[in-house]
Parts: structure tokens; C-alpha cells; sequence
């Protein structure tokens, strides 16, 4: 088994996917970005202890956070955000609608 550390970009052609029924399409509402956030977080948390939520996108009006400029690089900002946080864990929520890039963390000891 490789121990070598995926690329994000690898990773976002093979996500980890999820259907999410409450969540509509076409539009982004709060209620359903929440619904989905919770969803694909609880996902995460099947593969680490505590995933930290880096970046998201919206795939049906092309919205993402965060809201910065990383670079002169082909990939888009929310990518290049994450990937240079160490982000290692893609979630797709029903196909495209969503997708939430995670760090992996371990779980925090007292």
C-alpha cells in the first residue's frame, strides 16, 4: 500500500459521494446548504475524528467559498484554497450539487 499523499485534484476526480434527498436543485437556499454541510460532514467523519471543512462549491449556480484570490493557477480559487491547507478528503454531494473539500484531523486529546 503507497503511503504518498493523493493530489487534491485526483481526489476531486474520484470524490467520495453521498445522495443528500432534501436538498433542491437549481438554487441555494440556507436550509439546504446546511442540510448538505451536516451530511458531508458526517461522512467525513467516517475517514477522520474531526474533519475541518476548508472549501465548498455549488455546482448547479457555480458559487463557492471562500471569496479569494489564490494565484494566477489554472484551478479554480476554492480548489487552490484547499489544496494549500492540506486538503485530503473530497465529498460529492448528489452528484455535483455539492462538493466540500475537508481536511482530515485527528481527534484532539485533553
Amino acid at each position: 500500500m503507497s503511503t504518498r499523499k493523493k493530489d487534491l485534484m485526483e481526489l476531486l476526480e474520484n470524490p467520495v459521494k453521498i445522495q443528500v434527498d432534501d436538498v433542491e436543485t437549481n438554487f441555494i437556499s440556507e436550509t439546504d446548504f446546511v442540510t448538505a454541510k451536516n451530511e458531508a460532514k458526517q461522512k467525513a467523519k467516517q475517514f477522520c475524528d474531526d474533519p475541518m471543512l476548508l472549501s465548498w462549491k455549488h455546482g448547479p449556480t457555480g458559487d463557492y467559498y471562500p471569496k479569494v484570490e489564490c494565484g494566477s493557477s489554472d484551478k479554480p480559487a476554492w480548489i487552490v484554497f484547499a489544496e494549500s491547507r492540506g486538503g485530503d478528503l473530497v465529498i460529492d454531494v448528489n452528484d455535483g450539487e455539492y462538493t466540500f473539500i475537508f481536511l482530515s484531523l485527528p481527534e484532539k486529546t485533553a
